[in-house]
């Protein structure tokens, strides 16, 4: 039950918002925070309540927890089941810790059709969620769709400039995975003949009857293709910096905190189990495009003038790493595909706080131009240290988050090929350069503008939102074990689902 209430609190608080009068902007606000905060409290005791010592490795399916099983359409095998493994367990905790930041970073920028703004933030949560949790194959498809409507809303309604452009460009590509997806499914289920849609018996089923040759291959792009553009994966990413650059700082953070880790999250549970050998054999194609993605993502950052978009392609070549540290599964080691998962979170902290801060300064300037700001951090001191301890995070210095995460990705990516660690290598030093060359032009050096002078400092909102997540970077950094020691078990059960029969 416990389960149930996080995937659904969102949408019954969206549905109360409904019965507040529109103009009761206070009340609105203050009921979406009430609502998201209890959606995190049992975010937080799931995990407080998850034991690492159930997962055992006999060759059987992941032993999930907290699972809830009900009938929903009993006639074609659709049940409603969804459960939690070390996997899936963060990105839930992540889920429910960006929604009520997003609602307190539009406390004071959204001030049109608020009501309506929290009711799709609080429905997009209700589907990321679901994704995460969702043990049974159409239900999962649901929430995949639940959660395209949203996001499409928050960015074509309350974003800025061309955003009618970037919420349809965001609604097509996603889409057009999704219906390929769909019609991979429709053939699993034909295939199999099991009357079910529950993943479970379906890793049992394809271990005794695989879809291989070209029927295999065709169902894994189908797969694939539906999640990179999530994820996403070059040259699948041209949606990306549009959506980011045009969306509110709400949808923002959340499409860079938990979004893109959808995708990653759907070849870790979806594509390559049903399709293990498929995905060996495209496992190197998709290691180098991973590879291009890291080094593109970062030199495109070299030529933006728009912060958003800077660290918009910044997005793809860190989501880059995650999806090299992944494949690297075929090694037989769990090292990088340990760092993928660990490095999902950390991303989703570290680049989320990111547009946090960008969000406020361009509440004071309305402005995102690089060049209208310089030398600013004397005049805002809290605001520079949080970027710059921020920035630390996303290059990755030791200490904190993003350091653990990249550091096991490298290794595991050495062992498969040695030229993949080299290029990863290369964009970790681009990323250092580009975060600090931004770091340099933002806040150091001479006041370059004179409407910079009167700006107000990070104040107690905008710090009670920051704050929780400088925090995670540093336990996140210093305690890493902590949270592995969660997530490793859950590895070693995939992995025993994704080997590739000799």
């Amino acid at each position: 039950m416990m389960l149930t209430l996080t995937v659904f609190l969102p949408a019954i608080t969206a549905l109360l918002l409904l019965v507040i009068p529109r103009d009761n902007r206070p009340a609105i606000r203050a009921t979406a925070l009430f609502g998201s905060l209890v959606t995190l409290g049992f975010a937080l005791a799931l995990l407080t309540l998850f034991d690492p010592g159930k997962m055992t490795i006999d060759g059987a399916p992941s032993d999930f927890q907290f699972v809830e099983e009900h009938e929903w359409i009993p006639s074609l095998g659709v049940g409603y089941l969804v459960g939690i493994d070390g996997i899936s367990l963060f990105l839930v905790v992540l889920s429910a810790l960006i929604t009520p930041i997003a609602v307190l970073c539009s406390w004071r920028s959204v001030s049109t059709r608020v009501r309506e703004f929290h009711v799709a933030l609080l429905f997009l949560e209700c589907g990321m969620i679901g994704v995460f949790v969702a043990l049974d194959l159409v239900l999962f498809y649901t929430f995949w769709e639940v959660m395209l409507i949203p996001m499409y809303l928050l960015v074509g309604i309350w974003g800025s400039g061309d955003r009618i452009r970037a919420a349809v460009k965001f609604f097509l590509y996603t889409v057009a995975g999704s219906l390929l997806m769909f019609l991979a499914i429709l053939y699993l289920y034909s295939h199999l003949d099991s009357s079910t849609f529950d993943i479970r018996e379906i890793y049992a089923l394809l271990r005794e009857n695989p879809i291989d040759g070209t029927a295999g291959t065709l169902c894994f792009c189908a797969f694939a293709l539906a999640f990179a553009i999530k994820v996403p994966l070059f040259p699948f990413h041209t949606w990306l910096p549009d959506a980011h650059t045009e969306a509110p700082t709400a949808g923002s953070v959340v499409l860079a905190a938990v979004l893109l880790k959808m995708g990653v999250y759907g070849f870790v549970r979806f594509a390559i189990p049903f399709f293990p050998q498929a995905a060996a054999d495209l496992a190197p194609w998709i290691s180098t495009l991973s590879v291009v993605g890291i080094i593109f993502g970062a030199l495109m950052c070299f030529v933006q003038d728009d912060m958003k978009k800077l660290i918009a392609y910044s997005s793809v070549s860190h989501m880059g790493f995650v999806m090299l540290g992944l494949f690297t599964y075929t090694t037989g080691s769990t090292i990088g595909v340990s760092g993928s998962v660990f490095q999902m979170i950390n991303h989703g902290i570290s680049t989320g706080a990111l547009f946090l801060l960008i969000g406020a300064v361009y509440e004071r300037r309305h402005t995102r131009k690089i060049a209208d700001y310089g030398g600013i951090a004397p005049i805002v001191p809290r605001f520079a240290v949080l970027f710059f301890v921020t920035t630390l995070s996303s290059i990755g210095l030791p200490f904190l988050n993003g350091f653990v995460g990249e550091f096991l990705i490298l290794q595991g990516a050495y062992d498969q090929n040695i030229a993949y660690a080299g290029f990863a290598g290369t964009g970790i030093i681009l990323s250092a350069v580009y975060m600090l060359v931004l770091y340099r032009r933002v806040f150091l050096g001479q006041v370059s503008k004179k409407e910079n002078r009167g700006m107000s400092d990070v104040d107690g909102r905008e710090m009670s939102f920051l704050m929780p997540l400088i925090a995670l970077m540093v336990l996140l950094g210093l305690f890493s074990p902590w949270f592995t020691e969660r997530i490793d078990p859950a590895i070693r059960m995939w992995m025993s689902l994704v080997k590739v029969p000799s």
